[in-house]
């Protein structure tokens, strides 16, 4: 366990995220996850986490494993044709983990994913983080479309509002 690390979560206050993700920012991000989603028959949840704070963070719970638990919280993998997709962002940590279903992970494949985490997480490293979320949503969105067109008539699967824990 990191002293750093627990250091950094317990003094990531509530505020930071609230100044960082605003109401604006938010529906924003919601817009922009409804757009891509007429544009494939994929689903795709945006989830931001300001800090871990109890058993996760005291068992050092890493971003990725904390992903793959909200991921199953929010039902993600539950969607017909396997293809919901979780972005998540862990911002004490500025840490982007890409949850995929194995229907549309089997086709875009890890070293995928991690490619668009990387480039959102430069754009968060600079202080851009509305512009880093919202790439990474097109970015997940062009993987899906590619593999998941449109279909008539189809119908949200996924809430597209963002969650903020």
């Amino acid at each position: 366990m990191s002293i750093t690390r627990i250091g950094r979560h317990l003094l990531h206050h509530h505020w930071q995220l609230k100044r960082i993700f605003t109401p604006e920012v938010l529906a924003r991000i919601e817009q922009a996850i409804a757009a891509g989603e007429r544009t494939h028959a994929g689903q795709v949840r945006f989830v931001v986490e300001g800090a871990l704070d109890g058993r996760p963070l005291w068992h050092n719970q890493p971003p990725r494993e904390r992903a793959l638990d909200v991921f199953s919280q929010l039902r993600i993998w539950d969607t017909a044709d396997n293809n919901g997709v979780l972005i998540y962002l862990l911002l004490a940590d500025r840490d982007v983990e890409i949850i995929a279903d194995r229907g549309i992970h089997d086709r875009v494949g890890a070293e995928g994913w991690e490619t668009i985490c990387r480039a959102m997480e430069a754009e968060f490293r600079a202080g851009r983080f509305e512009q880093g979320v919202m790439q990474g949503i097109q970015a997940v969105s062009r993987e899906l479309a590619k593999h998941y067109p449109p279909h008539a008539g189809e119908t949200n699967e996924l809430p597209d509002a963002p969650v903020v824990m």
